[in-house]
């Protein structure tokens, strides 16, 4: 559908990135070496086997490609180890063939990605023969997926990758100072200005759609915007783009954070989520809701304040989910092109590029699990036809600086989770997201491992200064 109110690119759940084909892995010309086998574990720590390309080969002429690991490695945090992780056991790392990607910041090298499966099958819930792990983030969002589309929903999400440049961690100190989208963020010859050039440059080179990339308003800020991909490329894409902006920015001496705020007197960091709902029954029409994005809005507003437990996994989180600095504040609600809303309905007026831009994920959430989340809910209240009780937030007042009868008034009933140890109950609590989204096993040991994690981050006690260089060491 077009009209004048139509505007920005349009894309469909079939758009797809530029991957490499694994027969193209042995062309001389491309001078593949080494295959970075990757993965994502439970509190969003990229970790990989880089395996040479011969091995790799005969690899996938074995009856079943894959490697070996622990699987205590999805409950490791530093030396920590979860509760729940033994030491014993072991599964079986299958690579997706479908995501082989260059690494542009290590020339000769592809990443892949994959699934976790366990080695040896077992009897599923339906005493069907299974090796699925019911711990990997790729595979949870990809049953989400499933179910979807089985009923003809698909969504398409393209990702905001905030980041601050620092230049030195000890003490915490950015590599530049410049005002949000202004030039002076990367004056031209500086390291900064090649650092972001190059970052632009590699996520292109990967087959990756770059949309733009400017200053943004905290020191040493800035923002990578990436095109629009079915959800589990989006993930994928994502995890990739990290990937190329950490160690690009290290080998121009400087070290890339996405820790979710470090100057309280300036802007977080956050990963700002767009989704599109899609349907061939699902008729947009110019400034109005579809009963499908109204079903899909409706149901993640009434299970955000759990959500957050995995979009905004660690304390630190919540310093940057407060009222008044444009980061979608602490009432749940929704707004046409209000930053100030959690949820900010984008291009209202355009039913060919509209689309929920989500903002309380930041670059700590693991974006498997919290995509999983996100449109798992979502596509229960379409499945169930959630009638949506919260009225548009669009301003110029935000949900924070309206009246109790105003706000009831919008339907502005709940809070979001104000802190994280909140957050966390009110996952253990939501029988939506714990028994039929997640599974009642992955949410136990993502609470096991979040504990541990934030046990760790803690560990420098009431030394501000040296807690804040463990999280941007470790984000």
């Amino acid at each position: 559908m077009t009209s004048s109110f139509d505007h920005g690119v349009e894309y469909s759940p079939s758009t797809r990135a530029a991957t490499i084909p694994v027969a193209k892995l042995s062309d001389p010309q491309l001078n593949i070496s080494y295959i970075r086998l990757q993965w994502v574990d439970l509190i969003n720590n990229i970790r990989c086997r880089v395996i040479p390309l011969p091995y790799f080969l005969r690899l996938l002429e074995s009856s079943r490609p894959g490697v070996g690991v622990a699987k205590v490695c999805l409950g490791l945090v530093y030396l920590m180890t979860a509760p729940g992780f033994p030491p014993s056991g072991e599964y079986l790392y299958v690579p997706d063939l479908s995501t082989i990607r260059p690494c542009p910041y290590s020339p000769g090298e592809v990443s892949v990605m994959g699934w976790f499966q366990e080695k040896t099958p077992y009897p599923g819930a339906d005493n069907k023969l299974t090796v699925d792990v019911a711990l990997c983030p790729r595979a949870t969002l990809r049953r989400v997926l499933r179910d979807s589309s089985n009923i003809g929903i698909d969504f398409l999400v393209g990702f905001e990758s905030e980041f601050i440049l620092l230049k030195s961690t000890k003490p915490v100190e950015a590599a530049s100072s410049h005002s949000w989208t202004a030039t002076n963020g990367f004056p031209s010859g500086s390291v900064v200005a090649k650092t972001l050039k190059e970052i632009a440059d590699g996520i292109q080179a990967s087959g990756i759609e770059l949309q733009m990339y400017h200053a943004e308003a905290a020191p040493g800020q800035y923002e990578m915007v990436t095109g629009p991909l079915p959800p589990l490329e989006a993930a994928d894409a994502l995890i990739h783009t990290r990937e190329i902006i950490f160690n690009t920015a290290a080998k121009y001496g400087l070290r890339a954070t996405f820790a979710p705020r470090i100057y309280m007197d300036s802007a977080g960091s956050s990963a700002h989520t767009h989704i599109s709902v899609h349907s061939k029954n699902n008729q947009k029409v110019p400034e109005k809701l579809s009963p499908i994005e109204s079903s899909f809005l409706a149901s993640v507003l009434a299970n955000l304040p759990a959500l957050t437990a995995l979009t905004l996994p660690i304390p630190a989180s919540y310093k940057r989910m407060v009222d008044g600095v444009w980061s979608g504040g602490t009432y749940v609600n929704w707004g046409t092109e209000n930053r100030e809303a959690p949820v900010r309905l984008s291009n209202a007026t355009s039913p060919s590029s509209r689309n929920f831009e989500i903002r309380f994920v930041d670059g700590t959430a693991n974006p498997y699990l919290a995509l999983a989340a996100i449109l798992g809910a979502g596509f229960a209240g379409i499945r169930d036809k959630v009638e949506l009780t919260v009225k548009d937030c669009p301003g110029p007042q935000t949900a924070a600086q309206l009246t109790e009868e105003q706000r009831q008034a919008l339907g502005i009933t709940q809070r979001m989770s104000l802190t994280w140890e909140e957050a966390r109950r009110n996952l253990s609590s939501n029988s939506l997201l714990r028994d039929s989204i997640l599974g009642a096993e992955l949410t136990e040991k993502y609470l096991a491992v979040n504990q541990t994690l934030a046990d760790a981050l803690n560990l420098d006690g009431g030394n501000e200064s040296a807690a804040l260089t463990r999280l941007v060491e470790f984000y």
